[in-house]
């Protein structure tokens, strides 16, 4: 074999949901001395998964510092920190969502930022969350290549990846799907997290953007352009779901359940898609002769999966009482408070309890593929060799 390349990490979205990247993270941590740089060459998240992505980028220059920063933030998180939970926030906030869907419905469309809940909280967070700055030091530095952060363009459709990488980048466009260089910053990591009709859409250079896994057909595409040839990906697969009882099917599903399964298509759908995609690929390219393999454009990537061993709706669920009882008020009606709406209520749960439980199945789960992960990562790429001094 040649020299294993770039190392790309993908952490891809899912509201509270990205705290179990937190989990695995803490384990691969755990794999290596205290004074290792972050393995990972190139970082890509998308939606809650950016806000992970871009704190291990500010730490690149050591890996257990970005993961000690990450615990800090998960273990201590409230929903209060992300979304107002107050009796008038959260009324003031329906009212105006309901409003606006009546007067769109009569061709009136005045209102703007019609979302389900206030994010405001969220905004303070991200902007002053970390010092973004350090982003291009570590690249300066050598010790990260690239980050990227992908958002949903709403007026042109457009799935659009921020990058900010080494001056060999080159930006990209393909069908629906384009990378800008660029600063990373707050507002990018609010953009890529404005859950549709939850969160309000973000104005970023006269176009409003929404979370970055709406319109990502292709998840595995910013990682390669910037330039990864190894990908290790922490998705949030459904785990060993249940299948479904008489019971289950009997009644028509709640205005809950079926907004639970329109995100579950909108975070988890296109991951698959494109991992299968991946595999063909490589099958493909292992089929061909060697000086036929020279003669295409394509190459084969080596990738990791790791995913919950259990159902996150599972565990939402044992949580769901720990949310504020303004927040369980609003989504009672929806529907969403019983076991089959609890899909939803996963992507919402940013309670310490419903987080650190998901973190330590991370953590587990990371543990019991300890030799894979580690061989895995261990081939190092030229931008992790050694210790940070």
């Amino acid at each position: 074999m040649g020299a294993p390349g770039k190392l790309g990490l993908i952490l891809t979205g899912g509201g509270a949901r990205a705290a179990y990247q937190v989990g695995v993270l803490k384990a691969i941590a755990e794999f290596f001395p205290q004074c290792t740089r972050n393995p990972f060459s190139i970082i890509c998240g998308t939606s809650s998964g950016s806000l992970n992505a871009a704190a291990l980028a500010v730490h690149s220059h050591s890996l257990h510092r970005g993961v000690r920063y990450l615990l800090e933030v998960w273990t201590q998180s409230h929903v209060n920190l992300v979304y107002r939970t107050d009796f008038v926030g959260v009324l003031k906030k329906v009212m105006h969502w309901l409003l606006g869907l009546i007067l769109s419905g009569i061709g009136i469309n005045k209102l703007r930022k019609v979302a389900l809940l206030d994010n405001t909280p969220m905004v303070s967070l991200l902007k002053a969350a970390l010092p973004y700055e350090n982003i291009q030091k570590n690249i300066d530095a050598g010790n990260l290549y690239a980050l990227s952060i992908t958002a949903s363009a709403y007026s042109s459709g457009y799935s659009v990846t921020f990058y900010q990488g080494a001056k060999s980048v080159v930006p990209w466009t393909r069908a629906r799907r384009v990378g800008i260089p660029t600063r990373i910053a707050g507002e990018h990591l609010l953009a890529s997290s404005a859950i549709p009709l939850i969160f309000p859409a973000v104005l970023i250079d006269h176009e409003y953007f929404g979370d970055g896994a709406m319109r990502q057909q292709a998840p595995l595409s910013a990682a390669l352009h910037l330039g990864a040839t190894r990908l290790l990906i922490i998705g949030f697969g459904q785990g060993e779901t249940r299948q479904p009882s008489p019971a289950d099917t009997s009644n028509y599903p709640s205005l809950g359940e079926i907004f639970g399964h329109v995100m579950d298509s909108v975070f988890l759908d296109g991951m698959v898609a494109d991992l299968e995609r991946m595999q063909r690929i490589n099958h493909t390219i292992e089929m061909l002769a060697e000086d036929s393999q020279q003669n295409i454009n394509m190459q084969h990537v080596d990738f990791l999966v790791i995913e919950p061993s259990q159902p996150i709706e599972e565990i939402a669920h044992r949580h769901v009482m720990s949310l504020p009882w303004t927040i369980r008020f609003l989504l009672r009606g929806f529907g969403v408070m019983r076991r089959s709406g609890a899909s939803l209520v996963s992507y919402l749960l940013f309670e310490k309890s419903f987080c650190c439980e998901i973190i330590e199945l991370g953590y587990q789960d990371a543990l019991k593929k300890r030799q894979e992960i580690y061989a895995f990562i261990n081939q190092r790429d030229e931008a992790s060799q050694g210790c940070s001094q």
